[in-house]
């Protein structure tokens, strides 16, 4: 790779923020912001666990802080915001990775609290984020935010509608923002993973496989089958399409939902009848 390549991914001297980085995908997406050069803050509600890996990315040299945020708390988040700018001078990335998954079940049997849950995080905080982020960028005139969506919220599977609708809320935030900060130079991109293996995902396949009576194993196997590239993503996959965005490499990219899911585009199975009560 030459010398402008480097530069081009380079993100030496830019302050990130990234949610949900205590582990999985956040986790790697700050590990790599800060490998190519970024001064990176992960903000999660586990403190504890967020203070731990970024004493472990500090180790090997690379400039990391953990903070507590709960995206679900407006005002709480404007003050995050407001306070990181002031603190660095400046907010470069946003990535909103936090969010949560949904407890597997049918549209009809979905109840309010599961579809209220799932929409407060996943949507309603990163909308929080957005605004808070935006309007910090809007004054400096510069800046990147990444959302992460999912191929969910483009091809929608059976039996996680509130994650779906919430997800596909990402996307449409993600456009709209991409639109009204276009004037102000700053760029709003999202990226939907495709099937990662992580601890956020591992809940949801142990409900799936027992709604379908088959192993774990069984249904990783299926799923490999599924993805064009025949493997399963890892968080560097897409931590990868993350820093590419967030990079002078994307400076004329906003708008843009990146799926990075080795050609899947979506799991559209239908369920089997359920059993009546």
């Amino acid at each position: 790779m030459n010398d402008n390549a480097i530069s081009q991914h380079s993100l030496d001297g830019l302050v990130a923020v990234v949610t949900g980085a205590a582990q999985g995908l956040g986790l790697e997406i700050a590990n790599q912001l800060a490998r190519h050069g970024a001064a990176v803050i992960m903000a999660d509600l586990q403190l504890k666990k967020a203070r731990a890996t970024a004493g472990e990315l500090r180790e090997i040299g690379l400039t990391v802080q953990a903070a507590y945020l709960d995206i679900t708390d407006s005002s709480g988040v404007t003050t995050f915001f407001e306070q990181t700018a002031g603190k660095y001078g400046r907010l470069d990335i946003l990535v909103n990775n936090a969010g949560i998954g949904q407890n597997v079940t049918p549209i009809v049997e979905l109840n309010d609290e599961e579809w209220g849950r799932v929409l407060n995080v996943t949507l309603t905080g990163t909308f929080y984020c957005c605004r808070a982020a935006g309007a910090i960028m809007e004054r400096q005139e510069s800046g990147s935010i990444v959302n992460i969506a999912s191929v969910n919220g483009q091809n929608p599977a059976a039996l996680v509608g509130a994650y779906n609708a919430a997800k596909a809320g990402v996307i449409s935030l993600t456009r709209t923002l991409a639109l009204e900060l276009a004037a102000y130079g700053v760029r709003v991109n999202s990226v939907s993973p495709g099937p990662v293996y992580t601890e956020f995902n591992r809940k949801g396949m142990a409900q799936r496989c027992q709604t379908l009576n088959i192993t774990e194993d069984e249904m990783i196997e299926r799923v490999r089958n599924a993805i064009p590239l025949g493997r399963w993503g890892e968080p560097v996959d897409i931590a990868q399409g993350v820093v590419f965005l967030c990079s002078p490499a994307a400076s004329w990219i906003t708008g843009e939902v990146l799926r990075v899911g080795g050609g899947l585009e979506g799991v559209s199975a239908t369920p089997p009848k359920r059993p009546k009560h």
